[in-house]
């Protein structure tokens, strides 16, 4: 998603109070931003600390500040700043992570973004947003560009299955409607695009419902999706983060707190390496049962 975010970027570059920090990443991506913004375009450096503290600054001047670089540099080394700097004055700076999940795959754990969201949403005022394809960058960048609090962009790779039609950008959407006695699958990230793919591929009956959720913390669940987790009675949750803090915690305390429990619920979650292997992110994926196949398997089971 990076090229398409840095071509929507070159588009809002007209706001002046737009500023871009980068710590020293973006080689080869984003030089069209860079030539567009000018001296409003800082490149801070390997200094993720200071990237942050400098944003907030920047912030409480008045200005728009987007701080990028590889997502654990931009949410994990930096975390004291973005707690003290960004949080704690409900400042709007945008933090941009590019590889969620396990997106730069054989570069290892320390360029892996699994506890990303879980974390940042424990600080008070932050946002999240996940989008899962290309076309989702642009009303999500609308959004942000007049946010009042901090947010986190987190980027991956769009994974648009070829020939299918997806509804309008949302917080949440159906994006395959499942059959009578098919479960209930909400994902967030990016590998939703694999996993409706295979199910669309599955006979009418039996296909499960595919629901997607983009931006967090959840305030409210859409009546429908309610309505398809009664239905179903199976709620399978899938995300490319770890259980702790992630969206299979969130939703099981909103349902339970609504007083319904659905009879099966299953969660597909980061697992970390349980082979003490690093390989692709689609190698990474089949060790946690992220998979299609794993998952339309526990989605499938009566």
């Amino acid at each position: 998603m990076r090229t398409p975010f840095c071509t929507l970027m070159v588009e809002a570059a007209s706001n002046p109070e737009l500023v871009f920090l980068t710590g020293d990443l973006g080689f080869k991506a984003l030089e069209p931003l860079r030539d567009a913004l000018g001296e409003r375009f800082i490149n801070v450096g390997v200094a993720e600390q200071n990237m942050i503290s400098l944003a907030a600054g920047l912030a409480r001047s008045g200005l728009r500040p987007w701080a990028y670089s590889i997502a654990p540099f931009v949410y994990a080394r930096p975390f004291e700043q973005i707690r003290n700097d960004i949080c704690l004055h409900k400042l709007p700076v945008v933090l941009v992570g590019n590889g969620g999940g396990y997106g730069y795959g054989v570069m290892g754990a320390t360029h892996h973004a699994i506890e990303d969201y879980g974390v940042l949403l424990s600080l008070p005022s932050m946002r999240v947003f996940v989008p899962a394809f290309d076309g989702d960058l642009g009303p999500i960048i609308r959004l942000l560009a007049g946010i009042t609090s901090p947010a986190y962009l987190r980027l991956g790779l769009s994974e648009e299955p070829a020939d299918f039609r997806l509804p309008p950008y949302a917080p949440w959407r159906l994006i395959l409607e499942g059959g009578r006695a098919g479960a209930t699958i909400l994902v967030t990230g990016p590998l939703v695009g694999g996993i409706a793919d295979a199910a669309r591929k599955l006979s009418p009956q039996h296909r499960p419902g595919i629901w997607l959720l983009s931006e967090l913390p959840i305030v409210e669940m859409p009546p429908a999706f309610v309505e398809d987790v009664r239905r179903s009675e199976h709620l399978v949750i899938v995300e490319e983060h770890v259980e702790h803090g992630g969206v299979g915690a969130m939703v099981a305390a909103h349902l339970l707190a609504r007083g319904i429990a659905p009879r099966r619920f299953s969660h597909r979650a980061a697992r970390g390496y349980p082979s003490g292997l690093y390989g692709s992110q689609k190698f990474h994926r089949k060790e946690c049962g992220l998979d299609p196949s794993s998952v339309l398997a526990i989605a499938c089971q009566d």
